[in-house]
């Protein structure tokens, strides 16, 4: 590992030694700039490092905004007058063109080849996880808008950082990016209809408003990216190259907005909200795990969907949270539930591909 590496890693426990310390002393003057200091420079010093925790830097990065966000939310949710909430819908569509850029026709045709996986797959992600969320917002007792949010993000379809951690962990990646693609383009219809179903008890849901705010945010760009593709495809390399790069700053931008927003709130429920983002996700990886297994699918699918479900759009979930107005409340949850499914996808999915995966029949 490089000596500036090395650096930034005892900078880093440093600073989380300095937090510790200020802690005990009851002086909080400080706590601010030295967690930030800390996150960053983890997120930097892993970037050296040739172990798992490479991986997470991204998160890290997160963590390291998320904190900016919670010890100075104003100079954030307002900059010279500038609402920054109104960033997020036009971010996310960003992320969703990118998206689409790297499908293609065949991504689609691999529908009609593992159809049963498909099928399957999508019953999972539109069943476990609604009621997963629903289970979990009424048994935490969460405030109404809050309970809505989990219900949300719970109703949304799985974003494309599940494609990512089906490739790290050796899983079936084009039965993951088929569920990815599918789930996308029925969640106009699933998701305002599961909202309406399972949160229309916690707040008001104008089905149709959000089913156009999807076809508006998330289906537009992607059908978008994919004439690009299909039209200017190897015509602009460096599209290819910067996209993930802009997609990842957008995820980054969008929670730290939402964060600052519902700083207030966090600071009352947030560790009951990590609570309910940590049981929500891992009850997703161990449901859609067993109801694969259920329908006697190979070890690889089993796994591709319990990543499929246990991982949602969050972007998309806040997406709809803004165009709803309650970016502050109903965004918290996938705010919160975003970092984490980062962090547990990339750990499973390192796991997952120290364990080979069983040599067992494919899709019937």
């Amino acid at each position: 590992m490089k000596t500036i590496y090395r650096g930034l890693l005892w900078l880093s426990l440093l600073c989380s030694i300095g937090v510790l310390l200020l802690l005990i002393l009851g002086d909080k003057s400080l706590i601010g700039p030295l967690v930030i200091t800390m996150f960053v420079a983890l997120a930097l010093g892993v970037r050296g490092t040739n172990t798992l925790f490479k991986s997470f830097a991204f998160s890290i990065w997160i963590f390291a905004s998320v904190s900016f966000a919670m010890f100075y939310p104003d100079l954030i949710t307002d900059i010279g007058g500038f609402n920054t909430a109104v960033l997020i819908v036009p971010l996310i569509q960003l992320i969703m063109f990118g998206m689409g850029t790297q499908l293609s026709v065949k991504d689609f045709t691999g529908v009609l080849k593992k159809p049963k996986g498909v099928l399957i797959g999508i019953m999972c992600q539109f069943t476990i996880m609604p009621l997963v969320g629903i289970t979990l917002a009424l048994s935490f007792g969460f405030e109404a808008e809050i309970a809505a949010g989990i219900v949300l993000i719970g109703s949304s379809p799985g974003g494309v950082a599940s494609n990512v951690m089906a490739f790290i962990a050796k899983a079936d990646l084009p039965l993951s990016i088929s569920l990815t693609v599918v789930a996308t383009m029925i969640s106009p219809i699933m998701t305002p209809l599961l909202m309406e179903l399972l949160a229309g008890q916690f707040v008001p849901i104008d089905t149709i408003a959000m089913m156009f705010s999807i076809l508006n945010m998330i289906i537009l760009p992607i059908v978008l990216g994919l004439l690009f593709n299909h039209f200017l495809h190897g015509k602009m390399k460096w599209l290819d190259e910067i996209m993930p790069l802009l997609s990842m700053v957008g995820i980054a931008v969008i929670i730290t907005i939402i964060t600052a927003a519902g700083r207030d709130s966090l600071v009352t429920i947030g560790l009951l909200l990590v609570l309910a983002a940590i049981l929500h996700n891992g009850l997703g990886y161990l449901f859609g795990y067993w109801g694969g297994r259920l329908f006697k699918m190979d070890e690889k699918s089993c796994r591709t969907i319990a990543l499929e479900v246990g991982m949602q759009n969050g972007g998309m979930a806040s997406g709809l949270a803004a165009a709803m107005g309650k970016i502050a409340t109903v965004g918290l949850a996938p705010a919160v539930f975003g970092p984490w499914m980062n962090i547990s996808g990339s750990t499973l999915a390192n796991w997952w591909l120290r364990k080979t995966p069983k040599e067992e029949d494919v899709y019937n």
